[in-house]
């Protein structure tokens, strides 16, 4: 139950009392007023789990318009909050009346005791619920920013980062992102840039894994016209074009060790010179990092500097594997099945649930890329309006290769259908069972198939 307390409203002494009494022995808390300004502003004061106000205050009042003005007002004050109200016997149309401006539920006087504490309990409830669900919403939305990248965090395992992109967000600190391939550190990277003060100025982003080691110090820094033989004009660097903003370094465990020290004087001394320049440039960059890599591991064995660690990690987020955020699974397919619907003009379709069952049940080695991936395959390959399964084996990746290739060639659905069927049985030399094990299809459903397309298997 909620700690917070519940308010009452009464113009009558002793039946607050009455009701303070009952709820103490419940171990509920209480806030008694006797009138509606009273109510106002104990609203206005703190938060309340329920409200359970008379609709009469005034003596020889029976029209309930006080209780209902109070109705409005509380809901202006505070949406969430769930109010129940009080009606003496006969009056049932009154209480309907307050239920059409915002009441949840009612209790006849004299109350019966067993059936008002059910409905404020109830109501208690559903309120904590819905307060649950908005702050997630706005969770979520103040990460997304404008860009609705989908990034779903509603697991447990994925609470401490967010509250660590709450923390760290609005500060300069360096950030050190640490997870799994396909985890979605690039996504977290960028949210990390909406919430800071940077968030109108760039987000640059560098895989270092890209970058060649002859070429590291011209895309980082920028070169000038002649500084070598390709250098036909000059050319701003990374550091240059984020100056202000916000420098995503992805897969830092690449960078080569004799270019560690270059990257290290920036991030101490925020200068540098374009290769072939004498001139120092000043920039003001935030450095975010990610990587998949031990570097503490990396640091022991010297392949990695410790003082440009202690650089990069000011703080350090970890990003948990999709196999540890079950829970984020299902809004994690709902949010790629929109966005694929979309892009595949398929958006009639729906995920049924033993198949939601099956990816919930999946160890996910590719983490949350490879959800992405295998709910596009599904929107392509998916004959009718529900995927009923989704193609988990990992030996497929040639087949999905051959869909993606027919796709940009913009064949149709029912092409790379065909296309990943004709593979799955010369693979499995024509046997239908092990061809349908390999499209995640039952028997039944690769046959008809097979009969649409005048395809034959053993």
């Amino acid at each position: 139950m909620s700690n917070l307390p519940i308010l009452i409203a009464d113009d009558q002494r002793d039946v607050l009392e009455a009701l303070r009494m009952m709820l103490k022995a419940e171990g509920l808390a209480c806030v008694t007023v006797s009138d509606p300004e009273a109510a106002v502003a104990a609203v206005k004061r703190q938060h309340f789990a329920c409200a359970l106000l008379d609709l009469n205050y005034s003596r020889d009042t029976t029209s309930g318009r006080e209780g209902i003005e109070l109705i409005q007002q509380l809901r202006t004050l505070e949406a969430q909050l769930p109010i129940v109200v009080m009606t003496a016997w006969g009056t049932i149309d009154l209480a309907v009346q307050a239920m059409r401006h915002g009441a949840a539920d009612f209790v006849e006087k004299p109350w019966d005791n067993h059936r008002l504490l059910t409905i404020l309990r109830n109501q208690i409830a559903l309120g904590q619920a819905q307060r649950r669900v908005a702050q997630l919403d706005a969770e979520n939305s103040y990460l997304r920013g404008d860009e609705a990248e989908g990034f779903i965090a509603q697991s447990k395992a994925m609470q401490p980062v967010l509250e660590m992109i709450r923390r760290v967000g609005p500060s300069d600190a360096n950030v050190l992102i640490t997870g799994d391939n396909g985890t979605g550190k690039g996504v977290i990277a960028k949210h990390l840039h909406e919430a800071s003060r940077r968030s109108d100025r760039p987000f640059i982003k560098v895989n270092m894994g890209g970058v060649p080691e002859h070429l590291f110090e011209a895309e980082m820094f920028g070169h000038v016209k002649g500084a070598f033989t390709d250098a036909k004009s000059d050319r701003v660097g990374r550091f240059e074009v984020a100056d202000g903003g916000t420098l995503f370094l992805d897969e830092i465990g690449n960078i080569p060790p004799s270019q560690q020290p270059k990257l290290l004087r920036v991030l101490e001394d925020h200068e540098l010179e374009r290769v072939g320049s004498s001139r120092t440039l000043q920039v003001d960059v935030r450095v975010v990092s990610a990587t998949n890599a031990d570097l503490a591991a990396l640091v022991s064995s010297g392949g990695f500097r410790k003082d440009l660690l202690f650089r990069l990690n000011t703080v350090e987020i970890r990003l948990p594997p999709l196999r540890e955020r079950r829970e984020d699974i299902a809004a994690l397919t709902a949010h790629y099945l929109a966005r694929f619907g979309e892009r595949y003009g398929r958006p009639e379709l729906r995920v049924a649930p033993s198949a939601l069952r099956q990816l919930e049940a999946y160890h996910w080695p590719g983490n949350v890329r490879e959800l992405g991936h295998l709910v596009e395959r599904a929107v392509l390959m998916t004959v009718g309006d529900t995927i009923e399964d989704f193609v988990l084996d990992p030996s497929l990746p040639p087949v999905a290769k051959a869909a993606g290739a027919l796709a940009a060639d913009d064949a149709t659905i029912e092409q790379a259908e065909e296309a990943m069927i004709r593979n799955a049985l010369d693979r499995t030399g024509g046997n239908v069972l092990k061809a349908a094990g390999l499209l995640g299809l039952s028997r039944g459903a690769l046959y008809r198939r097979l009969e649409k397309y005048g395809l034959r298997g053993d």
